[in-house]
């Protein structure tokens, strides 16, 4: 009776281990080419003072690291154009429940225009490139004032 039992465990065992050597397989296979495919280093130093710095903290928000430049190499008909461009995030900070945010700081020359189409344009780009974060943060020390922006991409 030993053996008969000892083959049904290897059997179950072996049988549980295809099920998910076969899940593992299928999620690889659907999952987008370039899922993830931006990972951000340890980012630039966090200013002492910083007025922007100040307000996320006042409002429950830990700052985890500072400037992140994402270098964006672009070709045209398959020639590189010039050195290409940089995206900068001015901070990635934590909530109190944990999420992770996108945090980008008001410029005087570049105001925000708060309409749908506007604000699609200057940060969504963000939550694309981070999809793992749970938005963007729009901070304005000069106002004291921090926007939540989530985009809900339809499936």
């Amino acid at each position: 009776m030993d053996k008969y039992g000892d083959w049904l465990i290897m059997g179950i065992v072996g049988v549980l281990l295809a099920i998910w050597l076969y899940g593992a397989f299928y999620r690889w296979l659907h999952a987008p080419a370039n899922m993830n495919r931006v990972k951000l280093g340890k980012g630039g130093k966090i200013a002492d003072g910083d007025a922007n710095v100040a307000l996320l903290e006042k409002n429950g928000y830990r700052v985890v690291s500072g400037k992140h430049v994402i270098p964006i190499p672009i070709d045209v008909d398959e020639t590189p154009l010039g050195n290409g461009t940089r995206m900068y995030i001015d901070y990635i900070a934590e909530s109190s429940d944990e999420l992770t945010y996108i945090v980008k700081t008001a410029r005087e020359r570049m105001p925000m225009d708060w309409t749908a189409s506007g604000v699609r344009d200057r940060l969504l780009v963000y939550s694309l490139l981070l999809p793992d974060c749970a938005g963007v943060l729009y901070v304005d020390g000069q106002e004291g004032r921090i926007r939540k922006i989530t985009f809900h991409i339809a499936d």
